[in-house]
């Protein structure tokens, strides 16, 4: 389930962009951007569609659905793609450091229209990546996976390390 509300939030924004959807498929592109992970529950998707048609972001318009049901289609509004913006060139810091707030982020990043604002937040998340870190400490000191004994344990740190270095050398590709 999305725990994090903002970033629902900003999955709907950032699909919508796209295109009007119906609640189903904008639910089943929120799940497969997530993964299997954070599946996406009514619970979740709809109060969030709903304070953001409160809040003017979306509209909602009716039209006839397959069997006799109608379907409900949301649109972004000006204000609604205002907001995207807003979002995606003004991350949270914590949107920048938790990788998977990050990659909902990334989905999406292309739709700033100026490339300055889109490497500015790229640099940030370079910046967080260059800082030593690590998932364990000795003291202040974090710990290398040849300083840690259990194996799973450096299973975590080697995988984190090659993905760390694998996402740098993107950055450092793609950023002037």
């Amino acid at each position: 389930m999305w725990h994090d509300s903002s970033m629902l939030e900003l999955a709907i924004l950032g699909f919508l962009a796209d295109t009007p959807l119906h609640g189903y498929e904008l639910r089943r592109r929120v799940a497969a951007l997530s993964g299997h992970t954070r599946p996406v529950s009514d619970g979740s998707l709809y109060p969030a569609i709903n304070r953001l048609v409160r809040s003017g972001f979306l509209e909602r318009r009716t039209e006839p659905g397959v069997s006799a049901a109608q379907r409900q289609v949301l649109s972004l509004t000006g204000s609604g793609r205002a907001e995207l913006l807003r979002r995606l060139r003004e991350p949270a810091d914590q949107d920048i450091t938790d990788s998977t707030r990050y990659f909902t982020l990334l989905a999406f990043l292309s739709l700033l229209p100026d490339v300055a604002d889109q490497h500015a937040v790229l640099r940030r998340r370079l910046e967080f990546l260059e800082q030593p870190a690590s998932f364990f400490y000795d003291g202040d000191q974090p710990l290398l996976s040849r300083d840690v004994d259990d194996p799973y344990r450096r299973g975590m740190l080697i995988v984190a390390r090659a993905t760390s270095r694998a996402e740098r050398a993107w950055l450092h590709e793609i950023l002037p």
